[in-house]
């Protein structure tokens, strides 16, 4: 697994090795604020850790290079934590263990935390670089951007130096984003009152799993089959014909992440056991014929469970079946003028319905803010209609384009120049943190790039090894060449 340190170019692979060694989930961040801190003050630039847990490093231009334009580059620190089922990891004790598998960059059994691990150990690099000519250079490395960036959004003001963000936390080397979605997390619950389970009856767990799962906003467009949104199908007719009750429902556990598995607990009277597994097995065929193109790894089945004592009472269940039915999930709709992009979308991510407690997260997400508070609407109404508390929290706004911008046409210079081809220029439906530090430094001309990576948020991420050497070149050039002032 350390052979990832002998890749090239060295000195960001052995930057991404050790930040593998650190956990670092969402919401766990101490070891890798120390780490980074840790390592600012091995190589000598000055570090804090900010009130929002943000760390922020600080190099001072080279001799000569003081004029130049002072520039930020931007990334987040922590990764989402998804595992195999059969995984044993510890996302808060454990360390990712990385292996090449041909061009690619994986981990065994786990997100390998390239998003945005890359961007990190690119900052890292430049950090530590004694053979770099550049200006002023400020590093903002965010706190728990997957979960809410709420390091971006709690990023003090006046605390920055720079003129140019450079954001690198995009997916595809050759494309340079100048814009992004805005997004908001809807969370619907309800507090009911169970009812005993009638003793005779039966209760199966009935198991989804094997999706490929994926990004919710990346991958929104690509018909990934949901979870959630697949089980509700099947526990319908389940309630419809074979006398089901639901017991219990877990389905996904990331609002960023579109989920791969659910689980429900339904009772039912003996005599309608065999009804429910062929139902289960008619909904296999359906799910496996409908996704054939998209989804090859579709595991759903039934077992056998001890019956629970309690169970969500017949009016209660039949409201919140109805709406996840109801609920939109996917793509709302693309961007007129860029009719390849998508513009408005929502994840019904997760589902959590046991004990007399309700819930359902969903991440909502458009470039438009009309259409942001359209996609919010529409879930309210969907779940008022089931008696349902609707809330909202982490909403920030979209990134508006800049075709003008200066550093984008100064990296799409340098692009062309290292690679002999055109840059793409590039909006993206993935929520970037560039809109909410241009909220508070809006002077910032931000430009979004990076190394290939593909399926973040699941155990699929993966990095390609030959995107990682002109990346670099790109960005030191960029750095050496950066205008002055």
């Amino acid at each position: 697994m350390s052979e990832i340190k002998n890749l090239q170019p060295a000195c960001i692979w052995k930057n991404f090795y050790a930040l593998t060694q650190v956990p670092r989930p969402s919401g766990h961040l101490d070891k890798i604020q120390s780490f980074l801190l840790d390592f600012a003050a091995k190589v000598g630039v000055e570090a804090f850790k900010d009130p929002a847990g943000n760390i922020v490093m600080r190099k001072p231009a080279t001799p000569g290079m003081e004029n130049r334009k002072g520039v930020i580059l931007q990334a987040h620190m922590d990764m989402v934590p998804q595992k195999t089922p059969e995984s044993q990891h510890n996302f808060e004790t454990d360390p990712i263990q990385p292996w090449i598998d041909g061009d690619w960059v994986k981990a065994k059994g786990t997100t390998l935390g390239a998003d945005n691990g890359m961007g990190v150990a690119a900052i890292m690099a430049v950090m530590e670089a004694k053979d770099m000519c550049h200006g002023p250079i400020d590093a903002l490395i965010t706190a728990d951007e997957e979960t809410g960036m709420f390091g971006a959004n709690d990023l003090p003001e006046g605390e920055l130096q720079g003129d140019i963000l450079l954001n690198l936390d995009s997916e595809t080397w050759g494309k340079f984003v100048i814009g992004s979605a805005g997004g908001i997390d809807v969370t619907a619950t309800l507090d009911y009152q169970e009812t005993e389970t009638d003793p005779d009856d039966i209760a199966m767990k009935v198991t989804l799993k094997g999706l490929r799962g994926g990004h919710s906003g990346l991958e929104i467009h690509e018909g990934r089959a949901n979870a959630n949104k697949q089980m509700v199908r099947f526990v319908l007719e389940a309630i419809e014909t074979c006398e089901a009750r639901l017991a219990s429902w877990h389905g996904g556990n990331m609002r960023n992440a579109i989920p791969f598995k659910a689980e429900v607990v339904l009772t039912l009277p003996k005599e309608n056991v065999d009804a429910l597994k062929e139902l289960v097995d008619a909904w296999k065929a359906d799910f496996c014929d409908e996704f054939k193109n998209i989804e090859s790894g579709i595991e759903f089945f039934a077992e056998e469970v001890d019956t629970p004592p309690t169970e969500v009472p017949v009016e209660i269940q039949d409201n919140l079946i109805n709406a996840i039915y109801a609920c939109h999930d996917g793509v709302v709709r693309m961007i007129p003028s860029y009719p390849d992009v998508v513009e408005t979308s929502s994840n019904l991510a997760i589902i959590d319905i046991e004990k007399g407690k309700a819930s359902l997260k969903i991440l909502a997400r458009s470039s438009r803010e009309d259409m942001k508070d359209y996609v919010v609407k529409m879930l309210e109404s969907c779940f008022n209609m089931a008696g349902m508390k609707v809330e909202t929290a982490g909403s920030y706004g979209g990134w508006d384009p800049n075709p003008e911008s200066e550093i984008l046409h100064h990296l799409l210079g340098i692009y062309k120049e290292l690679n002999g081809e055109d840059g793409i220029i590039q909006v993206d439906h993935a929520g970037l943190e560039c809109s909410v530090i241009l909220g508070k430094y809006p002077h910032l001309d931000v430009v979004s790039l990076g190394p290939t990576m593909r399926s973040p948020h699941t155990t699929s991420e993966r990095c390609f090894i030959p995107s990682i050497v002109p990346f670099w070149s790109l960005l030191k050039k960029a750095l050496e060449e950066i205008p002055a002032k």
